[in-house]
């Protein structure tokens, strides 16, 4: 591996830990570990504005962390992370994973 080959794929891991770096989309991106998700379900989960959640997801988006999914009106947001082993496993290891949990299983009897 070449020393420019090096400081590229650096650069490209720091953008990456960059992005996870906010704590909303390292929200998201857990949500989305246990299932798709529409932005309306996230902003109730999150407690966020649609509009500021909806740019988190296109920042994930952009990085190919995201997928979207239309169905009728709606977009169904999912996680795409074949690129991104690792990442799987470390978001398995953020903490209130039972939380997040309970508020799925709570949206869905809404």
């Amino acid at each position: 591996m070449s020393e420019h080959g090096t400081i590229a794929e650096l650069a490209e891991m720091a953008e990456l830990l960059k992005l996870l770096g906010d704590p909303i989309r390292l929200s998201i991106l857990a949500l989305l570990q246990e299932r798709e998700l529409s932005v309306t379900d996230m902003t109730q989960l999150l407690g966020a504005s649609q509009p500021n959640t909806s740019q988190h997801l296109r920042k994930l988006r952009s990085a190919g962390l995201v997928r979207e999914t239309k169905r009728g009106q709606w977009v169904y947001y999912s996680l795409n992370l074949e690129d991104y082993p690792d990442l799987r496993i470390f978001l398995s290891q953020l903490p209130g994973r039972e939380t997040r949990r309970l508020e799925l299983s709570n949206l869905s009897q809404v």
